[in-house]
């Protein structure tokens, strides 16, 4: 699946490396819905990266890269609820040196079309925190809304933070479509 600036592809055992050199990074994982709270070996990342190339992984969830092979990181689709034709999506750029690109704007928009076009969703949500002001312009920019806050729902650096849902329904990507 291609987009402007990304493919989304399979996960493939050759992409440990690229997980490893981010998955134990703090400022990558801080964003991150669930964050690690303690380093993950080695095998667990391989365990991870072999179930998701064998398609056996609980989640959808796929590889990002650049549209000349350079991984990025991951992006997925998870609690699919085929009866309200609902998922939750949740990103990771983990290539530092990569952010503030649009290549996690291009990747969201490229599972969009999926999660639209070929799964037939009704409705596509994720989690932000409030402190990742670039995540929340990311999504802003694919067409996701504001639709609650759970209040001091994180505590990160001494302070409690906001978790933001937001949300895109299939009427709200149809329309948002048309300007990317």
């Amino acid at each position: 699946m291609e987009g402007k600036l990304v493919r989304i592809r399979a996960y493939e055992k050759s992409d440990l490396d690229a997980v490893m050199a981010w998955v134990n990074d703090e400022e990558v994982i801080r964003n991150l819905a669930a964050p690690m709270l303690f380093p993950l070996s080695r095998l667990a990342e391989e365990n991870f990266v072999e179930a998701n190339a064998r398609g056996s992984g609980p989640e959808h969830t796929w590889a990002i890269e650049t549209l000349a092979g350079d991984y990025l990181g991951g992006i997925g689709l998870m609690t699919v609820d085929w009866i309200n034709r609902s998922a939750q999506v949740g990103i990771v750029i983990g290539s530092k040196l990569h952010w503030g690109k649009g290549f996690g704007t291009d990747a969201m928009r490229v599972v969009l079309r999926f999660a639209f076009d070929k799964m037939n969703l009704h409705r596509v949500w994720l989690n932000v925190y409030d402190f990742n002001v670039r995540g929340i312009k990311s999504y802003e920019k694919c067409g996701f809304r504001r639709e609650g806050v759970q209040r001091e729902y994180r505590y990160l650096d001494g302070r409690y933070h906001d978790s933001l849902l937001m949300a895109i329904l299939e009427a709200e990507y149809r329309e948002a479509v048309k300007n990317w």
